[in-house]
């Protein structure tokens, strides 16, 4: 309720005479706290499953894929703002329709393959609508960046009604995220001082990090027999 709360009390005196307005005002900033209480339910059904998945894991084969779960939401206030960077109309309609990445979670798992079987086993639920998938393990984006994107459509279950909230999910090994995490670091907190010589050297450790995985992936199957 910060958000409710903040915005009424710092209406334009304009807006704060004006009866009408505010109520408005009031009306669309609760609709954007009822946005986000869908998205950030969708992650719970997200994390859920993937906890799921992970702990049946254990239990067959007395490992677990997943390594760590991360997620994020956006705050109202960045959802108005990024619709209005867009020159997007700045309402809940507009919000669904054009924004994807509201609710974010980061799975970082140990091994390569974990991360393609776990997105398997997401693509694999009846009720999860697969949006739209991305391999930049296979297809590295220019600067080393690799990841596995997907956004799902996931069911939510209010206490009325059954709805759809799309949860953009990033999968990578920890040493993806590793490189990822310092690469988002370095670049956007010191944006001028990055030159080409530095982004080239960036791309070669992400490359040699590539060659890590994939060799601490050959050790593991190697110790497990696994063909």
């Amino acid at each position: 309720m910060d958000f409710y709360m903040e915005t009424l009390e710092n209406l334009p005196a304009v807006i704060n005479s004006n009866e009408g307005m505010r109520e408005l005002v009031a009306s669309l900033v609760y609709e954007f706290m009822e946005l986000q209480h869908l998205y950030d339910s969708a992650i719970e059904v997200v994390k859920t499953y993937l906890n799921i998945i992970d702990s049946e894991f254990s239990m067959k084969f007395q490992r677990n894929p997943i390594h760590n779960i991360d997620s994020r939401l956006k705050s109202p206030q960045s959802i108005i703002g990024k619709l209005q960077k867009k020159n997007l109309p700045v309402n809940i309609e507009s919000a669904q329709k054009n924004l994807l990445d509201i609710a974010g979670i980061r799975v970082t798992c140990c091994y390569i393959n974990d991360i393609y079987a776990v997105a398997d086993m997401l693509c694999s639920r009846d009720d999860f609508k697969i949006i739209k998938q991305k391999d930049y393990i296979k297809n590295p984006k220019s600067s080393g960046y690799r990841s596995y994107h997907m956004i799902v459509n996931v069911p939510v279950y209010l206490s009325n009604s059954k709805t759809y909230a799309p949860v953009e999910i990033q999968i990578r090994t920890i040493a993806m995220d590793f490189w990822a995490s310092l690469e988002h670091q370095l670049k956007y907190k010191t944006a001028s001082e990055i030159t080409p010589e530095i982004s080239q050297e960036l791309r070669s450790c992400a490359d040699k990090i590539a060659e890590t995985d994939i060799r601490m992936q050959d050790i593991f199957l190697r110790i497990h027999d696994i063909d």
